[in-house]
């Protein structure tokens, strides 16, 4: 039976965990012929920079080869075709598919369609489960656990799928809390709250966090996405509302870390980029790793 990646919530904890072991295998040695005679497919019908080269270096480095398109306009999709056939087209070609694309589901349809694994990259403002993965092995490398931390997630809540997927993923483990600071038009939505409510995790939600910013252990700071707003002008209201700066590092714990899933806009000062508690790029870095991991895993590969 194929193994699909769609939402992070297809793989159990064990399964991240095991994610984890082979994403440190991979930083040890990234250089494994694993996908020797593979090929892989990369549907990226929404602009991508680290997602898209993070994963096809993993199948560079796996010995893998890649076809697909980085714009939807070089597909047959500008001709009408529909995902259903792309994908039932593409399944013939190879032996897995890495996919994203703008609209929520679309990825769970592909994967109903193929008959090769699909590994979701994004779908609208739903999940991100490789993203997550990547963000669970950067905290796991920074805080030597997974377990009992305060997670503070930071922007835009509302349309942001990396903190909706990592909600999810760190509530599997032991006693975290969540620290929500977002504007009210960007709080995270009532399904997640109801996801921890149910579990017993505590959550708390914040406009400010700069009076509470000393008792975080991750910093999870979130582009305001413009291309989630129908309207301009409300997104121009809330574009700038968080700026994480040096001075306001400070006071915090010495083993706070602050992640990003990239791009930024300018949410994080470039003056934070020399403080030791900074991890966005190197958390960057993690996504080729763990993509590896993910592949490998996916594909029963180790």
């Amino acid at each position: 039976m194929k193994k699909d990646l769609i939402s992070i919530t297809d793989f159990t904890k064990e399964e991240y965990l095991r994610i984890m072991e082979l994403a440190a295998d991979f930083e040890t040695n990234p250089n494994q012929e694993l996908l020797k005679g593979k090929v892989v497919a990369s549907l990226f019908f929404e602009p991508s920079t680290r997602t898209r080269l993070s994963f096809e270096t993993a199948i560079s480095r796996l010995g893998g080869r890649i076809v697909g398109f980085a714009d939807p306009g070089s597909s047959s999709a500008t001709k009408g075709e529909t995902l259903h056939d792309t994908i039932k087209m593409v399944s013939n070609y190879a032996d897995l598919i890495v996919m994203r694309h703008p609209l929520e589901g679309a990825a769970r349809y592909a994967a109903e369609v193929s008959s090769v694994p699909v590994i979701n990259a994004g779908d609208g403002a739903n999940q991100h489960p490789t993203q997550t993965l990547l963000d669970l092995y950067s905290i796991l490398k920074t805080q030597g656990t997974l377990d009992n931390l305060n997670l503070f997630m930071v922007g835009d809540l509302k349309y942001g799928r990396t903190v909706h997927s990592l909600l999810q993923a760190m509530s599997e483990f032991e006693n975290p809390i969540f620290n929500f600071i977002s504007p009210q038009v960007l709080q995270m939505p009532r399904a997640y709250k109801h996801h921890l409510e149910e579990k017993g995790i505590r959550y708390f939600e914040h406009e400010e966090f700069t009076d509470i910013i000393s008792e975080a252990d991750i910093i999870y700071m979130t582009r305001v996405q413009k291309e989630r707003f129908s309207d301009p002008m409300e997104y121009e209201k809330v574009r700038n509302i968080y700026i994480l700066k040096n001075s306001m590092l400070e006071n915090t714990k010495p083993n706070v870390r602050i992640l990003h899933p990239l791009p930024r806009v300018n949410e994080i000062s470039t003056d934070v980029d020399n403080n030791e508690k900074a991890y966005y790029f190197e958390q960057a870095l993690n996504g080729m790793y763990t993509r590896e991991a993910i592949i490998a895993h996916v594909m029963n590969l180790k």
